[in-house]
């Protein structure tokens, strides 16, 4: 099956399960030809379907509770009840059951193809050794969340320019107004506000890549001299269940895979219905390779990576003792050597995905 066609099949099936933004969803076609790692970030229903074919002995290895939609952008930061910044994954969108291999493969191929586009600037192989040396690492501790106050380097690289709250809030009040906003969106809003009766305004927000065409509102208010923002964003079943020709659960696994992490836990991270909500601020958002200091420590950054996600598979606490025994087994250079292979499907669909796309 063509990418073109995998594409509407999938956004058939997820229209019928989530109200589509047409506008966004033209968006998210327009950004997906301009790059591979773009790419990459918009068609995990692609990954889902063609990982299995192409990487067949890796995805048979033990499963865990796994991110599925990971990638070098999938990182950022939050505080926690104690106010403290943490530094991990910030989208679980796609959480489902699969195999360990599976988040460790498409973490070094978003690595590969950000090298491709010189937003990473690392040897490939080396880059996917920091990987695993990381995940390595956490394992063998037993998981730490990633507190940036024991972390300077960590913190030098999640507080950019464009983070600062001048930039971040004037960006915020720029957003349109919405229409129509689904009453048990304005619900959930309210529920995560500091408290009941505050005025706000509700505007449509367009962010990341593969959530793109889905509604994302954002409820701006002001309370106790200041701003805040809070945000509810439509969720659906994993696009695993459309790869597998919708036999598998349809569980949204959101907060199930956030309560059994290693994680300092943001509070202000809930599901309510069909909305994720959690609060917007300068310092809670996803990080960005392109605000990345010109001076960052890559293979460091990511190890990092392979650390944080060790904190989310140690979650399946069944599955570590099988899934220390395969990755002892593995010979060196396994995740280089897969995701090459990964690396050249997708970059094979993002050349075909500019010659037909609609």
């Amino acid at each position: 099956m063509r990418i073109s066609k995998a594409t509407k099949k999938f956004e058939n099936w997820l229209g019928k399960r989530v109200p589509r933004v047409q506008a966004d969803l033209d968006l998210k076609h327009k950004l997906m030809a301009e790059q591979a790692f773009t790419f990459l970030r918009g068609t995990y229903y692609r990954w889902a379907q063609v990982w299995p074919e192409v990487c067949p002995e890796l995805a048979k290895a033990p499963e865990v509770l796994a991110v599925g939609d990971l990638h070098v952008e999938n990182f950022g930061t939050w505080r926690d009840s104690e106010g403290r910044l943490v530094w991990g994954v910030n989208d679980f969108d796609e959480t489902y059951q699969l195999p360990y291999t599976n988040d460790l493969v498409r973490l070094a191929v978003s690595a590969h193809l950000a090298v491709s586009s010189r937003r990473l600037k690392i040897e490939r192989s080396r880059g996917c050794n920091a990987i695993l040396d990381g995940y390595n690492d956490c394992l063998k501790e037993g998981g730490r969340p990633v507190i940036l106050e024991d972390h300077d380097w960590l913190w030098k690289i999640a507080n950019s320019d464009l983070r600062d709250p001048h930039k971040f809030w004037s960006k915020i009040d720029g957003l349109p107004i919405a229409q129509d906003v689904p009453k048990s969106a304005r619900k959930a809003l309210e529920w995560l506000m500091p408290e009941k009766g505050l005025d706000y305004k509700i505007a449509h927000r367009t962010a990341g890549v593969g959530s793109l065409g889905c509604e994302r509102f954002v409820a701006l208010a002001n309370w106790q001299g200041g701003k805040i923002a809070r945000e509810a964003k439509a969720l659906a079943p994993s696009a695993c269940v459309w790869a597998i020709g919708g036999k598998g659960s349809k569980r949204i696994h959101y907060e199930e895979i956030l309560e059994a992490s290693c994680r300092a836990l943001d509070p202000y991270v809930r599901t309510r219905g069909r909305w994720l909500i959690r609060r917007l601020a300068p310092d809670c958002s996803r990080i960005e390779l392109d605000t990345l200091p010109e001076k960052t420590d890559e293979e460091r950054l990511l190890r990092a990576m392979g650390f944080e996600t060790a904190n989310i598979h140690i979650g399946t606490k069944c599955a570590i003792k099988a899934l220390r025994n395969d990755l002892a087994k593995r010979k060196d250079g396994w995740l280089h050597a897969a995701a090459r292979k990964m690396s050249h499907s997708v970059e094979t669909d993002y050349e075909d995905w500019c010659k037909t796309k609609p």
